[in-house]
């Protein structure tokens, strides 16, 4: 079976679906891969790397893509290069499946099979294809390290003969993947931690990272995380009161790294025009849910803005900023994606829709839109 690994097209993206080291373990089990040329270049991984282990070089997307029978990607490709791709081809990478449905229906009618790696179920047997997770925990750890070179003061406290420097204060709002590792990196650089979280699971994982938790701990908080392990949606009447303990907490806080999305919905807006206003001159605020439109009111995509004195970071792909690692982590994740479902007898790959990862991954097949 033929596999093409696609040169990302999109904006500040610089990752690459496949490693070197996937490339080869891939054509152990019986692949022959194919890589678009100098497509691995923005992660440091290049045509020689490939060639070493086996993989041929492509110069031409069209030839790569005639007949290419499985195809990787980190995004899932526009329409003009899905076009290129032949009938009954396999698309696995991160669809973005509710921002853009009439492209998921294209694909359908395309006659491409497309596996969603973003809807990977939060299962145990899933966890080493969990591209969210691989990204996240980089993003979360990446979003501290852009607000330290941003803020122009020192994290830990430093006694001098001058005089002793304070540390600064950190205040992660959402701790799911990213949101735990941003607390923790935070910590090692000698930080004073709160977090945020409206799950009660949050608060056990907060506090053993040496963060204080913050949150209003009524009944709708016991309540609220779904059975997929994701934060549900909160109540107006529990938003704002929500809204009033942070705005109570933000206003002391040196840097703010934002984390909360909801699947398939606008991130929330966690923090409004006045509660910028309220932090000191030069501080920092880190949105990493900028790409569903911010959960800080000043975030504007893929900008630095800087509003009442604050700079709000709106980076959209902050795993791209390691593309390196990030790049490792969704490769491996691909593979344990690919040994699920390759049927290494007959080689070939067996949509099983019995399978509860592939039935939750699958998007379109033989014509047919599987859109959840």
């Amino acid at each position: 079976m033929k596999v093409a690994i696609i040169k990302e097209s999109r904006q500040f993206e610089e990752r690459v679906s496949c490693t070197p080291e996937i490339v080869k373990k891939l054509i152990g089990l019986g692949f022959k891969i194919s890589i678009e040329s100098n497509a691995g270049a923005s992660s440091s991984y290049y045509d020689e790397d490939y060639k070493k282990v086996g993989c041929e070089i492509v110069k031409s997307q069209k030839v790569l893509l005639s007949n290419a029978d499985l195809v990787f990607s980190i995004i899932r490709p526009d329409v003009n290069v899905l076009k290129l791709f032949k009938k009954g081809a396999i698309l696995i990478c991160q669809m973005e499946a509710h921002m853009n449905p009439k492209e998921i229906k294209q694909c359908a009618e395309m006659g491409i099979t497309s596996f969603a790696l973003e809807q990977v179920p939060r299962i145990s047997r899933a966890q080493s294809m969990d591209v969210l997770s691989s990204q996240s925990n980089l993003a979360g750890y990446r979003a501290v390290i852009e607000a330290s070179q941003i803020y122009r003061k020192a994290f830990p406290m430093m006694m001098t003969a001058a005089g002793t420097i304070p540390p600064a204060r950190v205040l992660v709002m959402g701790a799911g993947v990213a949101g735990l590792q941003a607390i923790a990196t935070a910590k090692r650089m000698g930080a004073i931690v709160s977090a945020t979280d409206v799950r009660p699971a949050a608060k056990e994982q907060v506090e053993s990272l040496g963060g204080k938790f913050v949150a209003v701990e009524d009944d709708e908080f016991k309540e609220a995380e779904s059975s997929g392990g994701y934060a549900k949606q909160m109540s107006a009447a529990y938003q704002k009161k929500q809204a009033e303990l942070v705005a109570k907490t933000i206003s002391d806080q040196d840097i703010v790294i934002t984390t909360a999305l909801i699947p398939g919905k606008p991130a929330p807006k966690l923090i409004s025009d006045s509660m910028v206003k309220s932090m000191k001159p030069g501080s920092v605020i880190v949105d990493l849910a900028a790409v569903a439109g911010g959960n800080c009111s000043a975030t504007e995509a893929d900008k630095i803005n800087i509003k009442y004195d604050v700079n709000v970071v709106g980076y959209t792909n902050i795993p791209s900023r390691l593309a390196g690692d990030a790049s490792r982590l969704f490769a491996r994740n691909i593979f344990s994606f690919i040994e699920n479902i390759w049927d290494a007898e007959k080689l070939k790959v067996n949509i099983d829709l019995e399978d509860e990862i592939v039935k939750g991954t699958l998007l379109t097949k033989a014509g047919k839109l599987l859109l959840k």
